[in-house]
């Protein structure tokens, strides 16, 4: 599944782990991504949506 929101296109973005002695190391943030059958332009579609934009209403989920 690709981690990106198709409705606000949030996707993955990267920086590092610092440690107390300031090493850096990458690594990523994945957003919250969750699958939904949500109504596109009058048809029931299976897109991958983020929690931010299913809280605030941006997605008419299908029933």
């Amino acid at each position: 599944m690709a981690r990106r929101c198709e409705v606000c296109n949030k996707g993955v973005s990267h920086g590092h782990n610092v440690s107390h002695a300031e090493n850096k190391t990458k690594r990523t943030w994945s957003p919250n991504v969750q699958t939904v059958r949500a109504v596109v332009d009058g048809r029931v579609k299976r897109i991958t949506v983020c929690t931010r934009c299913l809280r605030s209403g941006k997605v008419q989920r299908a029933i």
